[in-house]
């Protein structure tokens, strides 16, 4: 059902996912071609902060500050996930794997690869901040949307 505590989520989960992303870019190689790399993470922001975060409002202000953490994990997931799979898909389509199994592997191994990138110090930060001012901006949304 949509409520305002929904909305609210998914427009910050979505900023922060987005924030983080351009974050992300600055971290790793210049000459890597991201795409919609940015707008990609903030759709995945955007559907998790409305289903995640969203759907848990309402519960206190300790609940909204685990679950802007829990909806950060969540994010990072599926961005790990998609992108992943998506290089995955590009090289398929080049015929550069044997199997399904061999595909896989090498998805999990981007998936891991990106992970690494994710280790800098700057964008953990921004990631956990923003997404617990997420979850506690849309506890206040929801106390005061009722």
């Amino acid at each position: 059902m949509l409520t305002a505590a929904r909305v609210v989520a998914a427009i910050l989960m979505a900023i922060v996912a987005y924030v983080t992303s351009e974050q992300i870019k600055g971290v790793m190689d210049p000459n890597t071609g991201f795409g919609r790399f940015s707008e990609v993470s903030a759709l995945i922001g955007l559907l998790c902060g409305y289903i995640v975060l969203g759907s848990r409002t309402g519960r206190g202000w300790v609940a909204g500050f685990n679950n802007g953490i829990t909806t950060a994990v969540v994010v990072v997931f599926w961005g790990l996930f998609f992108q992943s799979g998506y290089f995955m898909i590009m090289n398929a389509l080049k015929q550069r794997y044997r199997d399904f199994g061999h595909a896989f592997s090498d998805m999990l191994d981007k998936a891991v690869e990106y992970a690494l990138v994710l280790a800098d110090t700057n964008v953990i930060l921004t990631l956990l901040i923003g997404s617990v001012l997420a979850g506690i901006l849309s506890e206040m949304a929801a106390r005061a949307w009722r």
